[in-house]
């Protein structure tokens, strides 16, 4: 009892009537049946921790953005990490339907600053606006041979395992 924090104690107390009386939670189902993996938490409290305290490798692919209809038709591919050369269209929020050119991906902030998406400060000072990628969409992919090779490993159609079918024949 005592090692309970003194608001749970003192809550006991303070609600009317005996402790029979107070009303049960609804039932949660044991954790073993929610998860899929055991050695994977399914705590909201840690999956944000780990979010938010991400290193900078892990925010690259935490910070991916979907691809266009015609580029994901192309190429099999959902949503790439964005990079600072990609063309990007922005689909939510006040700058929505403005396309530009990502000029920084600003990881430590969660933020992408495009092109000419900026605004003036007091001071005549322009500066970008942090827009989430999350919020945007690729529309032309800054291309070189890591991104080709990502583009590879992820193309859902390809026929991915060791032998091929003449191998087989």
């Amino acid at each position: 009892f005592w090692l309970k924090p003194l608001w749970l104690r003192l809550r006991w107390r303070l609600a009317e009537g005996p402790r029979d009386k107070l009303p049960l939670r609804p039932r949660q189902p044991p954790r073993d049946e929610m998860k899929q993996k055991a050695t994977v938490s399914s705590s909201r409290r840690k999956a944000r921790k780990a979010y938010f305290t991400a290193p900078s490798h892990i925010r690259r692919k935490l910070m991916s953005a979907p691809l266009s209809k015609d580029l994901r038709t192309k190429y099999n591919v959902r949503s790439l990490p964005i990079r600072r050369d990609d063309e990007v269209m922005i689909c939510r929020g006040h700058y929505h339907d403005r396309e530009g050119k990502v000029t920084q991906v600003y990881r430590k902030k969660w933020r992408i600053h495009i092109e000419r998406v900026t605004r003036d400060k007091a001071n005549g000072q322009t500066v970008p606006i942090g827009i989430h990628p999350s919020k945007v969409v690729i529309t032309k992919i800054k291309l070189d041979k890591d991104r080709k090779a990502l583009l590879d490993r992820k193309n859902r159609s390809a026929k991915k395992g060791k032998y091929t079918e003449k191998d087989t024949a």
